[in-house]
C-alpha cells in the first residue's frame, strides 16, 4: 500500500472565543490560584544524600505491577491530584501497614527490594510519586520495567539492580541497608557497595542511569534539577 499522506487544509480556524488574554503584570500579582479540596501542590523533593542508612519496608516478588504500587479504583483515584492522601493507598494491595510504617521512617527514609520486572504495567507516574513522598530512597531490584525505571529517576528515587540476583534471597523486610559515597559513586562508577548491617554482610549493585539522569537523581527528581538550571 501506499505511504499515506494527510491533506491539510488550506486555512486554518481558532476560535478566538475560547482565548482568554493575560493579565496585565501588577494584577497578575494578586491572583490567587483557586484549588479544590482534592488539589495539592507537588511535594518537594529534597536531594539524594550522599548516604543512606535506611530500612527494607517492603521485600515483593517479580513483576509487581504499577498498579500493585499506587492502586487505581473508585478508592484512589479521586485523590490522584493529592499526593498525600494518594499515597496512604500505596502498596496497600501488597501490605496495608506499608504507608504508617513509611510514616514512622521519616527520618532516615526506606528501601524496597523487588524480583524481575519492577514496575510492569501501566505508566502511571504516581507510582514513583506517592512512595516518593512517603520517603523511599532506593529500590533494589533484579530487573525493572522500562517506564517505571524512568519515572524512579525523573522524582528522585534511586534504582539499583542486583549484580548477583542470588543477593536478593539473603535480604528481609526490616534488614537495614546501609550505602555511603553516592553522589561520587553514581558520577564516576556504575557498580556501588551496600551494606547489611543488620546480618554483617555487603553486595554490590549496579545502575543504568545516563549522566542526566544521575544528575537528576541526584538533585531529587526532573523538577528540581530544573530548577537548579534555572537558577
Amino acid at each position: 500500500m501506499d505511504y499515506p499522506k494527510l491533506d491539510l487544509p488550506r486555512q486554518c480556524s481558532v476560535n478566538t472565543a475560547m482565548l482568554v488574554p493575560p493579565l496585565e503584570d501588577e494584577a497578575a500579582q494578586h491572583v490567587e490560584p483557586v484549588k479544590g479540596p482534592n488539589v495539592s501542590s507537588l511535594p518537594e523533593l529534597s536531594p539524594l544524600p550522599d548516604e543512606i542508612e535506611a530500612p527494607v519496608l517492603l521485600k515483593v516478588g517479580d513483576n509487581v505491577s504499577t498498579d500493585e504500587i499506587s492502586p487505581a479504583g473508585a478508592r484512589a483515584l479521586p485523590f490522584r491530584s493529592n499526593i498525600p492522601k494518594l499515597a496512604m493507598f500505596s502498596f496497600t494491595q501488597i501490605d496495608d501497614s506499608y504507608p504508617e510504617r513509611a510514616q514512622q521512617a521519616e527520618e532516615t527514609g526506606h528501601i524496597i527490594i523487588g524480583g524481575d520486572n519492577y514496575g510492569q504495567g501501566s505508566s502511571r507516574e504516581h507510582a514513583a510519586i506517592a512512595p516518593r513522598h512517603l520517603g523511599l530512597r532506593a529500590v533494589i531490584a533484579k530487573s525493572f520495567a522500562r517506564i517505571h525505571w524512568q519515572n524512579l529517576a525523573n522524582f528522585g528515587v534511586l534504582a539499583l539492580e542486583f549484580d548477583d540476583a542470588d543477593d536478593y534471597d539473603n535480604i528481609d523486610q526490616d534488614d537495614t541497608l546501609h550505602i555511603a559515597g553516592l553522589r561520587d559513586a553514581l558520577a564516576d562508577k556504575e557498580t556501588l557497595q551496600v551494606d547489611n548491617v543488620t546480618k554483617d554482610t555487603s553486595f554490590t549493585v549496579r545502575h543504568r542511569l545516563s549522566p542526566r539522569q544521575v544528575k537528576d537523581v541526584l538533585a531529587g527528581g526532573l523538577i528540581p534539577r530544573l530548577a537548579e538550571d534555572e537558577q
